[in-house]
Order: structure tokens, then sequence, then C-alpha cells
């Protein structure tokens, strides 16, 4: 699914961690509050700051609750909306998301972060198309960004619009050369037309740019097996699931946008007794690992 978060990525889009501590307090005068607007949107930055930090240390309730109070004090920073509206999404509170994240568009039109952020809302809402329009508009101010592209790509595979997948692919890889992810998923479009050939070549591109990468060397083995090399598949599968045992999961692969003809070689691949107690073994073994963001 895809992966920028919007709060993961603000200390970049804002630079707030080089934004002045805030000072703390308020302006008192006879009967009547006075607030300075200086001050409150210095707090809400420092706010928005801590936010940042709870959610890297994986503490979503704290870090919301900040993001809620400098919303509160400074309605008018578009930062504190993007940054509440990313931390709604990592707690899968979509419509809670969508809107903080059209508060902050409004106020920073022109910020496409802002907008690749709304496309990651919508494509977790399954609404293909109104990601598709947020991140196009969001390219248009920001063009070239391989992660957007690669979003963008995946919402139209998810339509079902290949050659505008493939596309958008091949455009984040010209970006990056090692964004081994567009590549994988162009292996994915061409094996569900029938090139297993180039879906394995694809692959096999993939795995050689990160050698951590499980995926691309679980499909390209499941490739190779299909096409009677076993003794190879065979290897590099056990290798792939060694490195991740997740993506012996079905679901686990649709997740990550396998399509039905890849998934149904999968299970008769993880079926071959020789990659079942691989399965079993790795699984035993696994630590916490990170998911792998379409």
């Amino acid at each position: 699914m895809p992966k920028r978060i919007l709060f993961l990525s603000a200390l970049t889009i804002f630079g707030l961690w080089s934004a002045t501590q805030p000072a703390h307090g308020q302006a008192l005068v006879p009967h009547v509050v006075q607030l300075d607007s200086k001050k409150w949107s210095s707090r809400a930055l420092g706010l928005i700051q801590e936010a940042m930090q709870l959610a890297q240390f994986q503490q979503p309730e704290l870090a919301l609750s900040r993001a809620r109070l400098a919303t509160q004090l400074a309605p008018q920073i578009s930062e504190a909306w993007a940054v509440l509206g990313g931390l709604y999404l990592q707690t899968n509170q979509l419509d809670d998301g969508i809107n903080s994240l059209k508060r902050a568009q409004s106020l920073d039109p022109r910020n496409a972060n802002i907008l690749f952020a709304l496309g990651t809302a919508y494509f977790q809402q399954t609404k293909y198309a109104d990601a598709i329009a947020s991140i196009q508009a969001g390219l248009k101010l920001k063009p070239n960004v391989p992660g957007a592209l690669f979003d963008l790509g995946n919402a139209y595979l998810m339509q079902r619009q290949n050659g505008e997948a493939i596309a958008s692919y091949e455009k984040a890889v010209a970006q990056d050369k090692q964004y081994w992810p567009a590549i994988n998923n162009i292996g994915l479009i061409k094996y569900e037309s029938g090139d297993y050939e180039e879906a394995v070549r694809r692959w096999q591109a993939a795995a050689s740019l990160d050698p951590k990468a499980a995926e691309p060397r679980l499909a390209a083995a499941i490739g190779l097996y299909k096409k009677g090399d076993r003794d190879k598949a065979l290897a590099l599968g056990e290798s792939a699931i060694r490195l991740d045992s997740r993506y012996s999961d079905l679901k686990f692969l649709k997740d990550n946008l396998w399509g039905d003809k890849l998934l149904t070689d999968a299970q008769k691949f993880f079926a071959v007794p020789r990659i079942q107690a691989t399965i079993v073994q790795a699984q035993a073994e696994r630590p916490s690992q990170p998911q792998r963001q379409q």
C-alpha cells in the first residue's frame, strides 16, 4: 500500500526540526486574556515536533493528542493539520485523516506532499480514481517524485489500467535507478498478462538492487518453478522465505498487489515439501519485520 504517510516525512516537508523551540505562556491583562498569536504558533510547532517524535517511537495515541492540540492552538497552520492527518492514516482513521489533510490543503494549496498524502488515504479507502486524481495534481506541482510516481502506478494497477501503471513505474525508475519496488511491480503486471519470461527478468533485476528484498526473489522463484527450472527455483524460494517469511502468506501477497495467476502459482509452490519445511522453520524464527509498503 502507499507508503508515504505524511507525518513520517513531515521533517523534510516542513523543516520543523529546525524550528525554534516554543515559548510557553501567554500575556495577561486585567479582566481579559490576550493571546500572543506568535507564541501560540510557536507552541503549536513544538507540539507538532513532539507528535512526530512520539509517532516514530510507536506511540500514536500520544502523538494524536498533541497534534489535535496543535490544530486547536493554531488552526491556521497547515503543518499541524497535515501531521494530524498523517497520524489518523497511521491509525486507520481514514475519514478523519482525509478531513484533516483537506484542511491542510486548503491552507497550503500548492503543497504537493499534502496531495500525495491524500492520494495515500484514498488508496487505502479503495477510492482509486480519487487517488489517481490527487497524486496527479501533486505531480503537476512537484513532478518526478519517484515515490509519488510509484503510488500512481499502484492506483492505476488497481484500476486495471496496466499500460498507465507500467508507464508510471518506468518514470519512477527513470528518476531513481535503485527503486526496485517499481521494477518488481512491472513484473507483477507482466506475469498476469502471461509474459512470464519478462516478469522473471524484472524480478531478477529488482532483486539485484537490494540483497534483502525478499519479494522479487520469491516471485522470480515461482516464475522459474513454473518454467521447470525447479532446482534454481527452490533454492531461490528458500532464500526469499528466510529473508522474510511473511511472503509465504497468501493474504500478505495479495495485500502487496499480487495478481490471481501469481497467487495460484504461489500456492502450488508453497505446497512443495521442501518449501513447506522452510516456511515452518522461518516462521518459528521470525523477528518483528516492517511491511514493505506498496
